[in-house]
């Protein structure tokens, strides 16, 4: 008898728990947990990483993420302003300066402000501005479009309605657009945010004193120090301190966000 949809189905998937448990009974039975334990679970070269993993490196990306989250979002509204400019020359140069920051590497972007500016104009900047001005950069590309995209999902009869309440262009740009707007995107600021936050790690490049360390920096010193990947694993749990609750909000954000969608749709109809 031919069988239905759903048994079959049903089979299907219990085949594919079968090959995944047989799998990891491999993996238990072959694996070499001595070598597993000394190359990610030391205990001495975990111990050897506090309490500077926190106090110093989580502390240094969170202020380093921070810095250039904030200038990113003020050039990253300037921007937006631009591109929606009825002026020509504001918008090709905001559209230019997008395309070009979004297009290139963030590495790039540090080794010029970290190499690059030094040797051509013998202007040298400290960490923290070099991280500030680097991820702001290339942060704020991404943020002008972000935020152009929330300007235009504004409603136009809630422009019109200040238009005819007397208001100016400018004060309602700045009064009801860009607050509704900035409404609007927060799950995705959110998520830019997180990717802030991973591009921070590339500031070891440049050269840190040990006050100015970072995580990955921090975790690729332990690695020299002990020759264990346990500072590496105990980096990525810091950083998953910092994007895990970011992530967990932007989906808060998006639901809460999505219900009032729903709500107004519901109050129109």
């Amino acid at each position: 008898m031919a069988m239905s949809r759903r048994k079959r189905a049903q089979m299907i998937r219990g085949g594919q728990y079968a090959v995944l448990v047989l799998v990891l009974a491999l993996l238990v039975v072959l694996a070499d947990w001595g070598t597993i334990k000394d190359a990610f679970f030391n205990v001495e070269a975990a111990s050897a990483q506090f309490p500077e993993i926190l106090s110093t490196a989580l502390v240094n990306t969170i202020v380093y993420t921070a810095l250039g989250f904030g200038l990113g979002l003020a050039i990253g509204t300037v921007l937006a302003l631009m591109k929606l400019s009825s002026v020509g020359p504001y918008r090709w140069l905001a559209t230019l300066y997008i395309e070009f920051f979004r297009g290139i590497p963030a590495l790039l972007v540090f080794i010029a402000l970290g190499y690059g500016v030094p040797l051509a104009f013998g202007i040298r900047f400290d960490i923290y501005s070099t991280a500030a001005i680097a991820l702001g950069l290339v942060g704020s590309a991404y943020i002008a479009e972000t935020l152009r995209a929330g300007i235009q999902a504004v409603p136009k009869g809630q422009i019109e309605a200040a238009r005819s309440l007397g208001m100016s262009q400018a004060r309602t740009t700045t009064t009801v657009v860009i607050p509704q707007a900035f409404r609007i995107i927060l799950p995705p600021l959110t998520n830019e945010l997180i990717l802030l936050t991973k591009d921070s790690s590339l500031i070891y490049l440049l050269g840190l004193a040990r006050e100015e360390y970072e995580l990955a920096k921090f975790g690729r010193e332990g690695l020299n120090a002990t020759g264990s990947l346990t500072p590496i694993l105990l980096a990525g749990v810091c950083y998953l301190i910092i994007t895990v609750p970011l992530g967990y909000l932007s989906r808060y954000l998006e639901r809460r966000s999505g219900r009032k969608e729903e709500q107004g749709l519901k109050v129109t109809a």
